[in-house]
């Protein structure tokens, strides 16, 4: 594998990584600004090298084989961080002139918690390219990993070893309905009352439905979901239009929501959401990042 020590590797790695985003050999040939029959044999020069078919046609678009995934998951963030290195040189030693901040978070977190810390950030650092990756906190956490992000704003219930977890701010939980709906009328709310009636919540998989459905556990009652729907502004759509209740964080609730929903607080069931800034661990964070995380801090000044 003579080859594989030659300075024509990062060319081709590159050239797998671009086709690979771009889907086509075609698009990446535009993006790398070389011709496609330069991308194709680059790309099979490094498949004899490695011994390995790494892409497969389906229809139009080129998809990774299996082995092309372990490929694409290793030299993805070795290319991504050589084609950045000067970026990363001026961020990690202090120079906020330049480089960029890229952040994962989901639509909520992106709508209402962070414009106030992003104007203030860009005003401060108007040198620095400003990336949000509007993605679930699951896909915020892979991102992480692949180092595609510099970190994640998100709600976490469990924290894995390897990542770091640093909430900066807290949210109550409450119960949102259309007004004027039978649950407005009790003088007391109980799970066992919500229980009655079809709840809209966020798909299985969200950290919301795992806490709905452990609270409901512990307190020995049951509830019925009518829709699974990803994102707040989308269930208090269809909260709005009577089609169920549901348990949301404050997050999400705006002045004209407030005249729109019976809103119901929960936290003697509940425990507050805490949001935070979840980083890869042991990964030292750039100059950029430090800094919107001193802002984000100093905006929300969480105390517990």
């Amino acid at each position: 594998m003579k080859h594989l020590t030659t300075c024509n590797l990062l060319k081709e790695l590159r050239a797998f990584c671009i086709t690979r985003q771009e889907g086509s050999m075609s698009k990446a040939s535009e993006v790398l600004y070389a011709s496609q029959p330069t991308i194709s044999l680059q790309i099979k020069t490094l498949e004899q090298e490695l011994d390995v078919k790494l892409f497969e046609r389906r229809g139009p678009r080129l998809k990774l084989t299996t082995e092309g995934e372990i490929l694409y998951d290793l030299v993805s963030p070795l290319v991504q961080g050589i084609d950045h290195i000067k970026e990363s040189f001026a961020a990690h030693y202090g120079d906020l002139s330049t480089g960029e901040l890229t952040i994962a978070a989901e639509e909520s977190t992106i709508l209402y918690t962070l414009p106030k810390p992003i104007r203030k950030f860009v005003e401060l650092h108007p040198g620095i390219r400003l990336k949000l990756a509007n993605v679930t906190g699951r896909d915020g956490r892979d991102m992480l990993l692949a180092d595609e992000v510099d970190f994640a704003v998100s709600s976490m219930l469990d924290v894995p070893e390897n990542l770091d977890y640093q909430p900066f701010v807290s949210y109550p939980p409450v119960l949102i309905m259309p007004k004027g709906h039978p649950l407005s009328k009790l003088d007391k709310v109980t799970l066992a009352d919500i229980g009655q009636y079809g709840m809209i919540l966020p798909p299985s998989h969200f950290s919301s439905w795992r806490l709905v459905k452990m609270v409901f556990a512990l307190n020995g009652s049951s509830y019925r979901v009518v829709l699974e729907a990803g994102g707040w502004e989308v269930v208090k759509r269809y909260v709005d239009i009577g089609l169920g209740i549901s348990i949301v964080t404050n997050i999400c609730i705006t002045d004209e929501d407030k005249e729109k929903f019976d809103i119901v607080n929960l936290d003697e069931y509940f425990p507050a959401r805490k949001y935070g800034i979840v980083s890869r661990a042991g990964k030292t964070l750039s100059a950029p990042a430090q800094k919107f995380i001193e802002i984000l801090n100093d905006q929300y000044k969480l105390t517990d």
